[in-house]
Parts: C-alpha cells; sequence; structure tokens
C-alpha cells in the first residue's frame, strides 16, 4: 500500500509540475498582453530585467530546499521557518486562496475557447459552461484521488502537448521574420518610431513587467511537493531548469512577433493573440489549431493547480497548522480531504459565475495579489537565514539581496491598493489560526495579536474603499 510520505516524483515529473503551473492559457495571449504597448527594446529590457530576477528568486528556492531538507512544502515551510507561525499560515492560506480562484479562472478560460468551436459555450459562464467545467472539475478531482503521482505523470504529458503549438508558432515566426519590421517598432509605439525617448521607453519597460508579475507564478510548483521527490536536489533544478525553459519561450514569443507583424497592430491582434498571428502566417487553420492547442493548455494548467491547491493545506494540516482533518490521504496518498474542500470551492464560484463573474473577477485579483506574499517571504528568509547561519558564499548573498529587492517590486507592481484588499481574504483564515492553535494548546504571541489588528485594520480600510468605490475592483 502507499503511502504519503513515499518518494515517488522523479526530475522530469517535477519539471513538468513547473512549466506546467507556468504556461496556462496567459501564454497563448502573451503576444499582444506584451507587445500591444512596447516596442522591441522595452521588451528585451524587460526580459533582462525580468531574466535576473525570477532566476534569483528561483535559486532562492534551490538554495533552500538544499539547505533545509527537513521543509517539506517549501514555499509554506520558509516563511513559518523563518518568521514564526502566523506567518507561515498566512502565506500558506493566502496561496492557497490563489490556487484555487485560479483554477475557477482556468475552468472558464477553457470553456471560452471551447467556445469559439461550440458558441453554446462562448464567454465561458453560461449554464451549459458551468455545468461541463464542473463535470471536469471532479473528474480531475477523481483522477488525483488515483495518486498525485499519476496525475504528475499525465500532467507532463500534458505539458509536452501543450509546447507543440508554441514550438510550431515560434519557428513560423523565425522563417517569416523581417528586421525592418522589428526595426520600425523598435523604440516603440507608432508615435515614438525611430526616435529613441527613454522616458518613453521606461514605461514600456513597466508595462511589460507588469505582465510578467502574472505569467510566471507557478514557478515554486515543484518546491510544494519537495516532500514527494525522490531527491530534494531534483527539486532546485526541476525550477531553476523549468523557469528557465519558460523564460526562453516568452522571450522569443514576444520578441520574435515584433518582427512579424507591426509593433502599432499588435494591439488589433484577437484572442488569443498567438491564433491571429499563426492565422496570418498559415491560414486559418493556424488559429484553430493554436486554439485545440489553448484547451490542452488550459486542461494542464487546471490539473497541475489542483494539484498545488490540494497539497498545500494537506502539508500545512500535517505541521498542525491547518485543522487535522485536512492531513487524511487515502489508500493512494492523495491529500483526499484537502482535495475536497477545495474542489467544493471551486465549484461554488462557478456556480455563482451562472449570475454574475464580477464577484470571481474580484476575488481572483486579490488572491493573485496574495500569491506574491509567500515568494517575497521566501526570499526573506533566505536573507535571514545567511544571517544566522556561520557558513555561506558571497553568491547566497547576492541571490537573496536581488530576490528580495524583485519580490518586494513585484508586490508593488501587482497594485499596492489590490495588496491593501488582499487582507479581507485573511479575515476567515484569522478565525481558522486561533481555532487551531487554541485546539494544539499553543497560545498566541503578542505580535499574533499585532499582525491580526493590522489585518483587520487594512481589511476594514478595503471594505470602506470598495463601499465608497474609491478603488475599481473589476
Amino acid at each position: 500500500m502507499n503511502n504519503a510520505n513515499e518518494k515517488h516524483l522523479n526530475k522530469s515529473s517535477l519539471i513538468g509540475l513547473v512549466i506546467g503551473s507556468m504556461i496556462g492559457g496567459g501564454a497563448f495571449n502573451i503576444i499582444s498582453d506584451m507587445g500591444k504597448e512596447a516596442g522591441g527594446l522595452a521588451l528585451i529590457i524587460g526580459w533582462v530585467i525580468t531574466a535576473i530576477g525570477m532566476i534569483a528568486l528561483a535559486f532562492v528556492f534551490q538554495i533552500l530546499t538544499n539547505a533545509r531538507p527537513d521543509l517539506d512544502g517549501g514555499i509554506y515551510s520558509y516563511a513559518r521557518a523563518g518568521f514564526g507561525d502566523f506567518i507561515g499560515f498566512c502565506s500558506a492560506w493566502g496561496y492557497w486562496f490563489a490556487a484555487f480562484l485560479g483554477n475557477v479562472a482556468y475552468a472558464t478560460l477553457l470553456m471560452s475557447a471551447v467556445g469559439n468551436f461550440f458558441p453554446i459555450f462562448q464567454g465561458g459562464n453560461t449554464l451549459p459552461s458551468i455545468i461541463v467545467a464542473s463535470i471536469l472539475l471532479w473528474a480531475v478531482h477523481f483522477l488525483i484521488l488515483k495518486g498525485v503521482e499519476t496525475a504528475a505523470f499525465i500532467n507532463s504529458i500534458v505539458t509536452v502537448a501543450k509546447l507543440i503549438p508554441i514550438f510550431l508558432v515560434i519557428v513560423c515566426m523565425i522563417v517569416v521574420f523581417h528586421f525592418d519590421t522589428f526595426m520600425a517598432g523598435f523604440y516603440g509605439t507608432e508615435q515614438h518610431a525611430g526616435l529613441f525617448n527613454w522616458g518613453s521607453i521606461l514605461e514600456q519597460v513597466k508595462s511589460t513587467m507588469l505582465v510578467t508579475v502574472w505569467v510566471f507564478t507557478g514557478i515554486e510548483g515543484a518546491v510544494v511537493f519537495s516532500g514527494r521527490a525522490k531527491s530534494k536536489k531534483d527539486v532546485g533544478t526541476a525550477t531553476v531548469i523549468g523557469l528557465t525553459s519558460v523564460l526562453i519561450i516568452y522571450f522569443l514569443m514576444t520578441v520574435l512577433a515584433q518582427g512579424v507583424i507591426h509593433q502599432s497592430d499588435i494591439s488589433k491582434l484577437q484572442d488569443p493573440s498567438m491564433a491571429d498571428v499563426l492565422a496570418q502566417i498559415v491560414g486559418p487553420w493556424g488559429a484553430v489549431f493554436v486554439n485545440l492547442g489553448l484547451i490542452i493548455s488550459v486542461l494542464g494548467a487546471w490539473l497541475g493547480w489542483t494539484l498545488l491547491a490540494g497539497e498545500l493545506p494537506f502539508i500545512v494540516a500535517q505541521n498542525k497548522l491547518f485543522p487535522n482533518w485536512f492531513a487524511k490521504a487515502n489508500i493512494n496518498g492523495a491529500p483526499v480531504n484537502a482535495l475536497l474542500i477545495t474542489n467544493i470551492l471551486v465549484q461554488l464560484f462557478l456556480i455563482s459565475m451562472i449570475f454574475t463573474d464580477s464577484a470571481y473577477q474580484f476575488a481572483y485579483s486579490l488572491a493573485s495579489s496574495a500569491v506574491l506574499i509567500p515568494y517575497m517571504l521566501s526570499a526573506f528568509y533566505l536573507f535571514k537565514y545567511n544571517i544566522i547561519q556561520t557558513e555561506h558564499t558571497i553568491l547566497r548573498w547576492i541571490v537573496s539581496i536581488i530576490a528580495s529587492i524583485y519580490a518586494v517590486w513585484l508586490v508593488y507592481a501587482a497594485g499596492l491598493e489590490y495588496l491593501l484588499l488582499t487582507m479581507i481574504l485573511y479575515i476567515p483564515g484569522l478565525i481558522v489560526f486561533i481555532w487551531v492553535q487554541k485546539h494544539n494548546e499553543r497560545p498566541l504571541q503578542k505580535s499574533d495579536y499585532a499582525l491580526m489588528t493590522l489585518i483587520l485594520i487594512f481589511a476594514v480600510i478595503g471594505i470602506v474603499k470598495i463601499l465608497t468605490h474609491s478603488i475599481s475592483v473589476i
């Protein structure tokens, strides 16, 4: 009989989890998302900055995984080890919300993509869309109950399948790439064509980096499953390989597109922009092929994020910060109760979208901001770890400093107002944390009360801003 603590995930499965988690539906629209406001120069500068920051963050996970192999669940456990139970709980709570709300997005995006072939599903929030999405939701649920390793293996296969249309688009763009077209929009939008303006370039770079905040969510995919890895060293290696691969893919897609379609016309591309680009190169069948790839991609990302959303509360419960009920595993080692609660929440959000999708958009915006907090805390923990350890290297210091600065910037770039509103998500979490600590006979610390008070104050401010319409939440 399999045990939840057995080590089954090999390096290829872990790499598949990282790439599969990062490349979802956003990859198929990144050409227009980044290129509509930026020229070739700004894209290159933006990707260089992003590469430095994200690779530093990947090395944070690699270094900490090797230095602290006793910490399973990585992204949450680093926050707990570095800053105590409450900070660790908040990191886990925010990540869990982001993960399962992301699955609501994948469900609606999937049905919207199917709507390109069958109009009855157009928009992704029609009654037929919700019914089919719900069937798929529970199909994924029962697949994972067969075993996390089985689901991870299928995720690796799906990841390879969804990379095929992406590679086809890249190859086609290389073939038809025209240097004159690329240089015509090199400095940005039409009014700046052929002219170098440093202020304009900086604004363009900022616009590209705001997009990269979202497209690399999932870099921690292997770290979350570190407790199931055959080798802890594979976790860090898989994170770096996965990130580097996705960086190259995104860089080629966005930069090459500027030499295929004039920069001023990129904003006119239909969604998903990758389908429109391939259709302009090879004809209408290209759009059909990419839309099929989008469906496969979203299915894979949905599977990958369901794995993450179920695994994290399972690990946190084992560490006595979530109710013990979440720590139950079935005969296949799958987190049966954590997965059940996660998918019930996804189901409720799906049903609510029959009536309106604005509530989900608001919650998902908050959750997207919340997922960046665990990244920042992980970088901070490596910095703290360097201070308290007698043996450390200059490289570790450089990595921790760059990653910390970049993580703070990501939180800022995501929007300070949404970060403020994110605190609303933590109100039910405070109740859970207090109950768990009382149940485990662990008294709350003065610092816990201080932080809880701060969260409540920020949450109230956020609610007031919503009620007074001083913040747009859609």
